[in-house]
């Protein structure tokens, strides 16, 4: 899982380091950039990508704790705070797409959206991970003692949860 994390980091510390560069050569459409965005949508990504993040954080609590039952629901909590991230992204394209913020739209739309749907491929690997950590936990695979598959899957969500922190002001805020 490490490798895999490592993987993701470096794969956005070089995504981040595109994004300044096309920055620094096209300050302009940069600076207009995140009025173009609603403002809500980012908001509601991160808020739902956070709570998300604190049910997984509560689910391995209660795995150490021996609550494997209240680790599930805590598991299904967040899955479904998760399924908010694809789920307003369907409703942000719609929105970008009639206001004609397609890959023709320039430089902040095109990095953008490279940024966001990568994440997004990262955000569907975590949702596809954590319905295999739910399965696993309803069947009794992880213990007090042995629970390491949910700990990894945990670091990898937040690892998520982080880089979106990062997504967040960069097009959303700061402009």
């Amino acid at each position: 899982m490490w490798v895999g994390i490592f993987c993701e980091i470096t794969e956005f510390a070089l995504l981040f380091a595109v994004f300044f560069v096309a920055r620094a050569h096209h300050p302009e459409a940069f600076h207009s950039g995140p009025e173009r965005l609603s403002l809500l949508a980012g908001t509601g990504y991160t808020l739902m990508l956070l709570t998300s993040g604190w049910c997984v954080a509560r689910a391995l609590h209660a795995m150490r704790r021996g609550q494997r039952a209240a680790c599930v629901r805590w598991m299904l909590a967040g899955f479904v705070f998760g399924l908010g991230y694809p789920a307003i992204k369907i409703f942000e394209l719609q929105r970008n797409f009639a206001l004609g913020l397609d890959g023709s739209a320039g430089v902040f739309i095109v990095s953008y959206y490279y940024l966001t749907f990568t994440h997004l491929v990262h955000v569907f690997w975590g949702l596809l991970g954590m319905l295999w950590v739910i399965t696993r936990t309803g069947l009794g695979a992880y213990t007090v003692e042995e629970h390491s598959g949910l700990e990894a899957f945990a670091c990898y969500w937040h690892v998520t949860d982080m880089i979106w922190l990062m997504i967040f002001p960069l097009f959303y805020l700061l402009g």
